[in-house]
């Protein structure tokens, strides 16, 4: 087990720039998920930890050991990628066995350490198969093997769920999860899934366009997040963005909506807002934090008068389309709270849980 520390990293591929000089220092032990669209960096990222890019600035560590210079496999690091990389003509046994066997590890050593892998992943029924004839969930259990049973210092996953369906990759989240727990290993992976992120990582770095936007712990990032993109990327269905200024209604602040609809700021968030009064923002509100308004409202809660256009239903809950302020919007509801386009309703807006983006540069306000 061992840290990694990365300072001033930069990658070209002739013109084009792909990761713009990354600082990131993951601690030993720690669940670090790389996520961020199509083209940011990730993959390059963690190829370039691994060895199989070269770093053209900036240095890389592990455990305390600058590795820039040294070929992958004397990095010892264990890789899991997208498309298994299994030997098709070995036996799943000698796939698990071969980083083994390449590392002259002694023979009376590999069937324990096979073995014992294959138990951890519940794959010791399918030792004497060939790849060919495994599920795709099987062999991605065999590629993990194959990572797992070599003790390495550091595990890096390259999208390996990517390839499986939607049951597949939630029955494999958890898997890898209770087996970074069972480890106790520093691993890193890579993914653009933000469910996969939120649901795995200790610790989420979103990349975008070969830079860190923002990194925390997962629910830091979805609560507080720094940037528009950052609160958009986060969430599922995504935050709502609705164009608004800062008004002074009386004595209190209010964000007030395309429509000429004022919602009431709390006191307890209009803290340093004063300046911000007249110009344009987005009023950031995820969809759980809309609701129809019955009976009491919470403290810190608006309403407006608006009209259902789309109902999706999911068993539990149900997703309303809504206009408010003229945008279009999606409000997470409670299973019978709407039932069909056309339906007009008070929706309760938590505007204790939103946030205010300046649109001239794409940050959240602090308040």
């Amino acid at each position: 087990m061992a840290d990694l520390k990365i300072g001033g990293l930069h990658k070209y591929y002739g013109s084009l720039h792909v990761v713009k000089g990354i600082d990131l220092e993951i601690p030993e032990g720690e669940f670090t998920v790389l996520v961020g669209q199509s083209g940011c960096g990730k993959s390059t990222l963690l190829r370039t930890i691994a060895g199989l890019e070269t770093a053209d600035k900036g240095s890389i560590e592990i455990g305390g050991q600058r590795v820039n210079d040294l070929p992958p496999k004397d990095r010892d690091i264990a890789m899991v990628f997208q498309n298994y990389a299994l030997y098709p003509y070995m036996r799943i046994y000698d796939n698990i066995a071969f980083g083994l066997r390449a590392r002259k590890t002694p023979a009376s050593e590999i069937d324990g350490k096979v073995k014992a892998a294959a138990k951890m992943l519940a794959i010791e029924h399918l030792l004497d198969r060939y790849p060919r004839q495994l599920s795709g969930g099987q062999l991605q259990r065999v590629a993990i093997g194959r990572a797992v049973v070599r003790n390495a210092r550091l595990y890096l996953f390259d999208e390996p769920l990517s390839n499986l369906d939607a049951q597949l990759r939630e029955e494999m989240r958890g898997e890898i999860k209770r087996l970074h727990q069972e480890l106790g290993k520093t691993m890193i992976y890579v993914t653009h899934d933000q469910i996969e992120a939120m649901t795995m990582a200790d610790r989420i770095v979103l990349l975008r366009e070969g830079v860190i936007e923002q990194q925390g712990a997962p629910l830091d990032l979805y609560e507080r997040p720094a940037t528009r993109y950052v609160a958009g990327f986060l969430g599922s269905p995504t935050m709502n963005f609705i164009p608004a200024v800062i008004i002074l209604n009386g004595m209190k602040l209010s964000v007030r909506l395309g429509d000429g609809t004022a919602l009431e700021i709390p006191s307890s968030r209009s803290g340093g807002l004063g300046p911000w009064q007249g110009k344009p923002l987005l009023l950031g509100v995820r969809p759980e934090h809309l609701s129809r308004a019955t009976g009491e409202l919470r403290p810190g809660a608006a309403t407006c008068d608006t009209k259902v256009d789309l109902v999706q239903p999911t068993g539990s809950r149900t997703y309303a389309t809504l206009n408010v302020g003229g945008t279009q919007v999606v409000a997470e509801m409670q299973a019978h709270d709407v039932s069909a386009p056309g339906e007009r309703v008070t929706l309760a807006i938590d505007m204790n849980r939103m946030i205010l983006v300046d649109t001239a540069t794409d940050k959240v306000i602090s308040s």
